[in-house]
């Protein structure tokens, strides 16, 4: 009696994944860079740099895991775009006024 039990990575798993990783590393980046000018001290401190730099991978890896919490790889894409934009809207709005 055989039985054929193999089990298929489902299809918007590779979307969810291509999100996470994605658009997920360019999120942690923009974050840090909020962190970085929103941060105590502005963008001035020498060592803030040093943390920016070490905070970036953490976060990208919380993005990438909680990519594969949405119902869909689609709306991985999605949602994790619209942060994005976000993010990066804020930041080049920060860096015009505080700049």
């Amino acid at each position: 009696m055989t039985t054929n039990n193999t089990k298929h990575i489902k299809p918007h798993w590779w979307r969810k994944s291509i999100a996470g990783l994605v658009l997920g590393y360019t999120l942690a980046l923009g974050l840090a860079g909020l962190f970085a000018w929103y941060g105590p001290g502005g963008i001035a401190p020498g060592n803030k740099t040093q943390f920016n730099m070490w905070i970036i991978a953490p976060m990208w890896m919380l993005i990438f895991s909680l990519s594969f919490l949405f119902k869909t790889g689609n709306r991985a894409l999605i949602w994790l775009t619209i942060a994005n934009i976000a993010t990066f809207g804020l930041l080049n709005v920060t860096r015009v006024y505080l700049a």
